[in-house]
């Protein structure tokens, strides 16, 4: 074996734990020397264990500093230890993967990197698409629990001051972030709200953390069915109650103490008598009463408004802080010894007064039940004296469960505060316990809280084996036990029968129990158990080797607090309380650790896991320190190893096929390039490089790699490039050669060709020559000057001529000139006075107009009169109707009377003839005259026949007589006057007759006027046409004719009425409808007349003035009508936005082109100046058309970027736009989702976004806009919004994603935005800015590509990042990672100098860009030739009632 290939390892260091060294001779097998070289270079002989174990080897620096550590080639405890370094320290990254773990560092110091762009940034992500972080842990919790409907957990653990509680603290915050509930309880707020509380009353200062959780919280977020937090219930565990009567030095007591006594001049705590903190005895035990950057006053304000948001009322804080002075004051109550068995209280004791005034209870019973006990025995009860010290031991006992059932009852409120009614649906729980714990001295509470590590360990080996199984099962990989640790034999010994606790218990059950005895029951029974040991040189103490370390208790103390007992005097003199909250306080019940830890356990095990393993760097809270001592004691504690552990045994290199073909394709023939499928090429290629099938197993998308099998295929692909360079080189550097040797060889060919000329002129020149040269010169003087003469005259004479037909044509024009002006004076002549005679004309049919009008008003006032008569005429008729329609019932009734009267005297004559007897009286009755009433003789004869009967006298008949004689005069009466009434009839009805022909002829006449005005209608039509062409009066005069054109229909439709009633009706009450026809007629033509008159008085009055306005008011109503109709708060679709918007648009430049403003009509012609309207002001319609433009351009933005969106991050950062030139990297367990890298099975076999697609789309919007008749400068705005979303989208990616950050990524970077560049050449958009909005992506693909190393490298990343913040270039400075052994990291230092330089610079300190930025949008003026009457009304519109004048 040959290790020189692999030439550098780990050794063991006593400083820094492990220590790189270098190869320096090959090993062969049976050497058990090794020959290294330190970094220092210091050499020396390593010798070998047994001549075989091999040093741990060191990774290729390429896999070092990945975002996950299950990505490294070789997996032990110093690669993971250094990779931790160079994030930590180098790169300033805290958060790292290790596989399902999440090791978080803490830095010391406040990072930009939790703000809300960052949250919004990762929801909705994988964990893998972006660096690690607490954030993702978050989101993969919270899309578990919606996608698979099961509960989670999140299980933040580490040692004091590593950083639990702002880890569970930010996670909270995120699920309050992402799941906002939209009501008006603002459950989210309140879930955050309860950490000020439980930090107040359950953290403390500690040697390790100024703010050390002392208790551990399991928080459940409860969610509905739409996944919104509904409410939240909190579970503790194990409070530290000895903090309360016992600090260590250089620790404090919990904080609300020094709060309460930071306020105690506030009116609200006058009442408690505090004092300062360094009076009270269990506030200055530790010697620190104060924290360096801490202001008590302010925490306390702000727990009280946390208190307050939770709806805690006034009254329970005040309980709630009288409580907590009364614990003060206890600690300050002196007991006096009173002999070597008794001990006392003073009866003036002042503190114990003010504790018992606020607990409201007897003092005498607690002054002496402190210092007494009552012991019952069989017969007797007996009041014993207890010593001093066991009456400080009752004092601070009674002082701790006070404070630990005052912490439940807070936790309790706080819970029913948080508990919104609804119904569970699921739940989210964090888990913020402290992690294994070792010190100097461990105690009780060290044991439990490794006890409780011990059961969380447990549960998460099962967890990381099970999924280890399931990955192999799923690959279809023959899954083979792994041995992994099993904690199972620590936590027997420790709960098991007869294990430590079991000792323990049953210890405490005797009276006389001490801590001695039960240790010497530990090591009677548990002395031969392999995890338990006896220490060598001390009788106190015992020794458990847990998972991550042996740990030494001592025994002291374990029995008391175990027990954990009260006097039962005591706790009846607290129940005694005044005080409802000091009495729920007294009875609540002591919850065992060993059963609530059962209980999480259950929990835990019923939801899915997440871990999160935080790490305290160094001890001396710097930051950015690394002490690779305290980190890899934690890792070991915390699982991080035995995760790796367990991988490392089986293939813990794993590659998908589409990764290992783009990295290694250059390992690869053209042979296997050719076979196609790249499966079976990976599968191909593989077989070849390695030989040996065990190094490597093929599943179904993932290559299983053995350790250290990646780390050999980068040597091969690293020397395979270093040939390839090697070649390039010496190619390059002949063709430079070969190309400086043709240029001096041709440099030397025409120096020796002017060298060859000079001698060949110097040979050829003598005298002879010289004298033939100067003659010829003089030959030339003479013929050149005589030819200059010759050609002066020429051009003399030609002026001259020149000038004389000048001369002429000028006078010629000038006679011209003064015939057109003398013509002219004539045309102007004539045409003034044609100019008069149309304005005579005009005035004249003014005034014929106000003739026609005043006409209209007198025969309106003729209507109204005959209206007025008619209704009288009408009120007559109907009462002579009624009377006459009386008088015929009156007849009617009479003549049925006479009938009857005419049968009865027919009646009586014929009796009367047949009764001879009484002609007496029938003489009597021929006195009468029954020729003129025969009727009535004819009832007299029957009346006197049956009188006869009835033996009836003479004068009766006599009586009779006379009666029917009146009636006879009424009758005739009645006659007279029904004929005078006929007559009257009659007469009326002839009236009636002759009026109604009279209302025929005036409705004729008026027929004929209207005729008459629509013939001067017609004029005016004609006139106002003319006033068109001037002022644009088309739509009025389309109303005007609309008008017209209805009032003509109203008349026709009255006059076919009219004629079908005269027709129809013949008698009176024909007559009557005609005359009711007639009335409604004059009442239209009068509501006619009146609208026709207001029309024209409306144009006389300003007829431009009208047309602006309608016109204005119309086109903006049918604007806003169609965007109401259309609803572009809600459209989708960017055709229809981009067809609005240009149209909107350009009706807005219209609206300023005639508004008559001068700035608008620089560019008018004559004729659109001619029909600007300068009278009006249109800024309230332009107004509201901007304001529409506005939102349909938001809209339009809105809809383009959500379509856009998804290809940026793919197409510009992932896609591959250079060939060859590869940025892949192994991920590690977490994959991203939406890599290029995935083979396309995430978008259903299609293929992944690249750089042709977002043209593609921007294509797809210009054109649009341009098909649409956008506005070019619109145009620009639009695609620099979109600009701007492409460079903030995929700056924020950058910083968020370490993989993004090397030189080639710059490379390819670079070269999409020269892609978009160049579209932008060619839809001739450069005067846009939009390449201004790239300028930070632009910096930082320079960035990326830049040399990084020395001082001028510093200076120029100052001056070209001009665009980027301090905070980003810091950021992609340490997030820089080489793709291969030809780059080179970024050293500390170097970030260290730019950051100086860059400290002067005033710039944002948030990480991330705003994405959602929008620029102002504006709407440039732009004047349009288009003339008005040449415009087209598209048929579209359905305006077919518009007709064009």
């Amino acid at each position: 074996m040959h290790l020189a290939d692999y030439n550098r390892v780990w050794i063991p260091d006593a400083e820094h734990v492990w220590q790189s060294a270098e190869i320096l001779t090959d090993f062969k097998p049976g050497e058990t020397v090794l020959e290294l070289q330190l970094e220092d270079g210091t050499e020396l002989q390593y010798p070998l264990e047994g001549g075989e174990k091999l040093p741990p080897l060191r990774n290729p620096d390429i896999l070092v500093g990945e975002n996950d550590l299950t990505a490294l080639s070789y997996l032990h405890e110093p690669a993971v230890l250094h990779n931790l370094k160079v994030r930590f320290v180098e790169s300033k990254i805290i958060y790292t993967y290790c596989g399902i773990i999440l090791v978080a560092v803490n830095p010391y110091k406040t990072l930009p990197i939790y703000g809300d762009a960052v949250i919004h940034a990762y929801s909705g992500q994988n964990m893998g698409d972006l660096d690690p972080h607490i954030f993702a842990v978050a989101e993969e919790a919270y899309k578990q629990m919606a996608r698979n409907n099961k509960n989670q957990s999140i299980i933040v653990s580490g040692e004091s001051g590593a950083g639990k509680t702002v880890s569970a603290r930010y996670a909270m915050r995120y699920f309050a972030v992402v799941s906002k509930s939209g009501s008006k309880t603002r459950v989210e707020d309140k879930v955050l709200a309860s950490n000020p509380i439980t930090e107040a009353i359950g953290n403390a200062k500690t040697t390790r953390n100024d703010n050390s959780s002392r208790f551990g919280k399991y928080t459940e977020i409860s969610f509905d069915k739409r996944y919104q937090i509904i409410g939240a219930n909190m579970r503790t565990y194990l409070l530290e109650k000895s903090r309360v009567v016992f600090q260590s030095e250089n620790e404090r007591n919990y904080h609300i103490f020094y709060q309460m006594c930071a306020c105690a001049n506030q009116p609200e705590f006058k009442g408690l008598r505090l004092l300062a903190a360094e009076k009270f005895n269990y506030t200055r035990l530790g010697g620190e009463t104060e924290i360096e950057g801490v202001d008590d006053r302010a925490d306390m304000a702000e727990t009280r408004r946390t208190f307050s948001l939770l709806g805690l009322k006034d009254s329970f804080q005040a309980d709630v802080f009288k409580v907590l002075a009364a614990i003060l004051h206890l600690g300050n109550v002196v007991i006096k010894e009173n002999g070597s068995e008794k001990s006392s209280i003073g009866s003036r004791d002042p503190h114990l007064a003010i504790f018992c005034e606020l607990m409201g209870v007897n003092m005498d019973n607690m002054s002496r039940w402190l210092c007494h006990r009552r012991i019952v025995l069989s017969s007797e009860t007996v009041v014993k004296p207890q010593p001093k010290e066991r009456a400080i031991n009752a004092r601070d006992a009674l002082a701790k469960h006070i404070y630990a059932h005052l912490f439940d009852w807070v936790i309790h409120k706080i819970n029913q505060a948080l508990m919104i009614p609804g119904k569970q649906h699921s739940f989210i729980g964090v888990l913020d316990i402290y992690g294994f714990e070792t010190f100097d001295v461990n105690s009780f509470e060290q044991f439990c809280i490794n006890y409780a590590n011990e059961k969380l360990q447990q549960q998460f080996n099962l967890h990381v084996f099970k999924l280890e199984q399931e990955e192999y099962m799923k690959e279809d990989i023959p899954w083979t036990l792994i041995d992994f640790y099993d904690n199972q034999p620590v936590i027997d010994l420790i709960e098991a029968r007869m294990g430590i606790l079991d000792l323990l218990d049953e210890e405490c059950l005797f009276l006389q129990g001490t801590d001695k005895n039960w240790l010497q029951k530990l090591y009677n029974f548990l002395g031969s158990k392999p995890l338990f040991k006896k220490p060598r040189m001390s009788n106190d103490s015992f020794v458990i080797q847990h998972f991550a370390d042996k740990v030494e208790y001592q025994c002291k103390g374990f029995l008391e607090k175990n027990r954990d007992t009260l006097y039962e005097e005591l706790v009846e003199i607290m129940r005694t309380s005044q005080y409802n909250v000091v009495y729920l306080i007294s009875v609540q019940s002591f919850k065992q650790f060993r059963s609530s830890l059962y209980l999480l356990m259950e929990t835990l095990n019923a939801t899915t896991p997440h871990y999160v393993r935080c790490i305290k760097p160094n001890e001396e809270k710097l930051p950015f320190e690394y002490d690779s001592k305290r980190v890899v004691q934690q890792l070991r504690a915390c699982g991080v190893l035995e995760t790796i552990r367990i991988s490392a045994q089986s293939y813990p290199s794993r590659w998908t096929y589409i990764e290992f073909f783009s990295r290694y394709s250059i390992l690869m023939s053209q042979t296997e390039l050719k076979l196609g499928e790249k499966k079976q090429t990976c599968k191909t290629v593989l077989q070849r490089l390695i030989p040996d099938s065990n190094q490597y197993k093929f599943g179904r998308s993932k290559i299983f790699f053995r350790a250290g099998q990646v780390a050999y295929l980068e040597k091969l692909r690293l020397d395979h490039l270093r040939a390839a360079c090697v070649t390039i080189q010496k190619h390059v550097r002949g063709w430079r050669q070969r190309r400086r040797f043709l240029h001096m060889r041709q440099a030397a060919i025409t120096i020796q060709q002017y060298v060859r000329g000079k001698k060949q002129i110097r040979r050829c020149i003598t005298a002879l020559a010289l004298k033939q040269a100067w003659a010829a010169v003089i030959i030339q003087r003479h013929c050149r000057g005589y030819l200059v003469r010759r050609i002066y005259h020429l051009v003399l004479r030609a002026a001259v001529i020149i000038q004389a037909y000048t001369r002429g044509w000028t006078a010629r024009k000038r006679y011209r000139k003064m015939v057109a002006e003398h013509k002219a004076l004539v045309l102007q002549k004539y045409a003034r006075a044609w100019l008069v005679r149309r304005r005579f004309q005009t005035m004249r049919r003014l005034v014929i107009n106000v003739q026609l009008s005043y006409r209209v008003q007198q025969l309106r006032k003729k209507i109204e009169e005959q209206n007025k008569e008619n209704l009288g005429l009408m009120e007559k008729l109907t009462s002579l109707s009624n009377a006459r329609a009386q008088g015929l019932e009156k007849i009617q009734a009479l003549e049925a009377e006479l009938g009857k009267l005419t049968n009865e005297m027919a009646a009586l004559e014929a009796s009367a003839r047949t009764k001879s007897e009484e002609a007496d009286q029938v003489k009597i009755l021929s006195v009468f005259d029954f020729t003129q009433t025969p009727s009535v003789a004819r009832m007299l004869t029957n009346l006197c026949f049956y009188n006869t009967k009835s033996s009836f006298t003479v004068v009766a008949m006599s009586l009779f007589i006379f009666a029917s004689n009146g009636l006879s005069l009424y009758l005739r009466v009645m006659e007279t006057q029904q004929r005078e009434q006929k007559d009257t009839y009659k007469s009326q009805l002839e009236a009636l007759v002759f009026k109604n022909e009279h209302l025929i002829k005036e409705n004729e006449q008026l027929q004929a006027l209207f005729q008459e005005k629509s013939n001067v209608n017609q004029s005016i039509r004609q006139e106002v046409a003319r006033l068109s062409a001037e002022n644009m009066v088309g739509p009025i005069m389309i109303m005007f004719e609309l008008l017209q054109l209805y009032v003509a229909a109203k008349i026709k439709e009255l006059s076919n009425e009219l004629q079908l009633a005269v027709e129809e009706q013949q008698s009176q009450q024909e007559m009557e409808r005609q005359v009711a026809d007639l009335q409604e007629e004059n009442q239209q033509l009068q509501k006619a007349q009146l609208s026709e008159s207001e029309a024209k008085n409306k144009l006389r009055q300003d007829t431009s003035r009208l047309t602006a306005e309608n016109m204005v008011c119309v086109c903006v109503c049918v604007c806003v009508c169609v965007c109401d109709a259309h609803e572009f708060n809600h459209q989708e679709s960017f055709e229809v936005l981009s067809f609005w918007l240009s149209n909107t648009y350009h009706f807005l430049n219209c609206l300023k082109q005639y508004s008559g403003d001068e700035e608008f009509m620089k560019h008018n012609t004559p004729r659109q100046s001619k029909n600007c309207l300068r009278n009006f002001d249109l800024s309230e319609h332009r107004q509201i058309l901007s304001d529409l433009a506005i939102n349909i351009y938001h809209q339009f933005i809105s809809v383009m970027e959500d379509a856009l969106f998804p290809m940026i991050i793919p197409g510009m950062l992932e896609h591959e736009s250079l060939q060859g030139i590869s940025s892949m990297k192994p991920t590690g367990f977490r994959k991203r989702s939406n890599s290029v890298y995935e083979d396309g099975g995430d978008h259903g076999g299609s293929e992944p976004f690249s750089v042709t697609d977002i043209l593609q789309k921007l294509d797809a919007f210009h054109t649009s806009m341009v098909q649409h008749g956008m506005e070019p400068q619109l145009q620009g705005q639009v695609i620099r919004q979109l600009f701007f979303l492409i460079g903030a989208t995929s700056v924020n990616s950058i910083l968020l994603r370490k993989d993004l950050c090397s030189c080639r990524k710059g490379m390819q970077i670079r070269c999409n935005i020269s892609y978009l560049e160049e579209w932008l050449r060619e839809k001739d958009l450069q005067s846009s800015c939009a390449m201004e909005t790239l300028g930070p992506l632009s910096q930082v693909a320079w960035l990326l590509q830049v040399s990084k190393t020395t001082d001028e490298d510093a200076a120029e990343i100052k001056q070209r990042c001009s665009e980027l913040s301090p905070v980003q270039i810091v950021k992609i400075l340490n997030s820089y990672t080489p793709i291969d052994d030809f780059e080179k990291r970024v050293t500390p230092s170097f970030v260290r100098k730019v950051q100086g330089l860059l400290q002067e610079r005033e710039g944002s300190s948030q990480l991330m860009m705003d994405s959602q930025y929008r620029f102002q949008v504006t709407f440039p003026f732009c004047s349009s030739a288009q003339a008005l009457e040449l415009l087209q009304v598209p048929s579209n519109l359905r305006l077919g009632f518009v007709t064009r004048i």
